[in-house]
């Protein structure tokens, strides 16, 4: 079939993205599903970071390729052997299409499935297939297995988890990334108790996701820092206790004097290497920090081995929230319903094909938290 769909051609081109134009909108070709395989309309894809990351070149990808990994939509068509999906399905994609059946998956964890990550590497399905095609019959590649940039996408049947058909899709849309990273991390990585007190550093999508974790988990405290004032305005509103702007020499200082010498629990999300210090440095004696942020491949982040002995530190990398997402996404849109994840808050706007470039400089700058692509307008 034929659809709509933005390609991305070449990484790594100059900012404002409006004049550079990295994402073409271009018509392509859609396979239909293979084994295991599901046709979906997307009705509901947010820009994310991890997106920009890939615009901006920091992290490699084989081109051309339709980026996109965080969406909702409805299934058209299943391929032979799918049991879980039937065409009217409203759905939402993940990130990893997990295999089921390697070492990680086996054990809970199929957000480090090792197949997964292969075909991304390929810019196949977990399958090692390819759907997608440029409309002269080149090569053009699956991003993340999934590719929701486009009108529709074929991905693996773990790539999908069904959702009531009375939740809005455009809502939906970020549960597959925002939500189970940001929440995940709080409940799932870090595992916050009741009563404890947490930070969350850098507050975008997934960092306000965090934020809500943190009262879900029932943190007696939740600190909120950014760069952004206005998000701290924001975090503020949605139930942070006390702001911090970031930037400022005197912002570890000022953070661990108001908390008693820091937090329990620090959760990273902004995905560069000084927000990871400066979570690090603010959390307490016997404390834990998470990173859920993507830094650039080549990027270092280095501590005092000897506190981590004396200190009794931990690290912890977080990735898609530690989530099962066939048991958490659907005891997160529980919560959503009975107004505990207020995603709606969250959005900034929804955009159009024609609106895609300047949409990643908006999220470039820090001016949005999460824009929604509706591809069919």
């Amino acid at each position: 079939m034929k659809m709509k769909a933005a390609v991305l051609r070449t990484q790594g081109l100059a900012h404002p993205f409006a004049d550079s134009k990295p994402l073409s909108i271009e018509t392509v070709d859609l396979a239909p599903p293979g084994p295991g395989e599901v046709l979906y309309e997307i009705r509901g894809a947010g820009l994310c970071h991890s997106d920009l990351s890939t615009i901006e070149g920091l992290r490699p990808r084989k081109l051309p390729t339709i980026p996109g990994h965080e969406a909702a939509g409805i299934v058209r068509d299943v391929g032979p052997g799918v049991t879980a999906f039937k065409p009217g399905d409203h759905v939402v994609s993940v990130f990893v299409s997990s295999c089921g059946d390697c070492r990680y998956c086996n054990r809970a964890r199929p957000n480090l499935c090792e197949s997964a990550f292969g075909a991304r590497t390929n810019g196949t399905l977990i399958s090692g297939s390819r759907r997608l095609a440029c409309e002269d019959g080149a090569d053009l590649f699956h991003y993340s297995g999934l590719s929701v940039f486009a009108e529709y996408a074929v991905v693996a049947e773990n790539a999908l988890v069904r959702i009531p058909d009375d939740i809005p899709l455009e809502d939906a849309a970020v549960f597959g990334c925002a939500v189970v990273t940001g929440v995940g991390a709080v409940l799932n990585t870090a595992q916050v108790p009741p009563g404890a007190s947490m930070a969350v550093v850098g507050l975008g999508g997934v960092g306000m996701n965090a934020l809500f974790g943190g009262l879900i988990a029932g943190a007696a405290r939740i600190v909120a820092v950014d760069t952004n004032p206005a998000k701290l305005a924001l975090a503020a509103e949605l139930g942070a206790t006390d702001t911090f702007l970031a930037g400022n020499e005197d912002s570890v200082a000022a953070i661990r004097d108001a908390t008693d010498g820091g937090l329990d629990y620090v959760i990273e999300t902004a995905g560069v290497i000084a927000a990871m210090e400066l979570a690090y440095a603010i959390t307490a004696r016997g404390g834990t920090t998470v990173s859920a942020g993507l830094p650039a491949v080549n990027q270092r982040f280095s501590f005092p081995a000897t506190a981590m002995v004396s200190d009794e530190r931990t690290i912890k990398g977080s990735y898609m929230g530690s989530s099962v997402p066939r048991r958490d996404i659907p005891r997160f849109i529980a919560l959503y319903r009975r107004g505990r994840l207020p995603v709606d808050k969250l959005r900034s706007a929804f955009i159009g094909f024609d609106q895609i470039n300047e949409g990643f400089d908006r999220l470039a700058d820090g001016s949005v938290l999460r824009q929604i692509l509706r591809p069919h307008g």
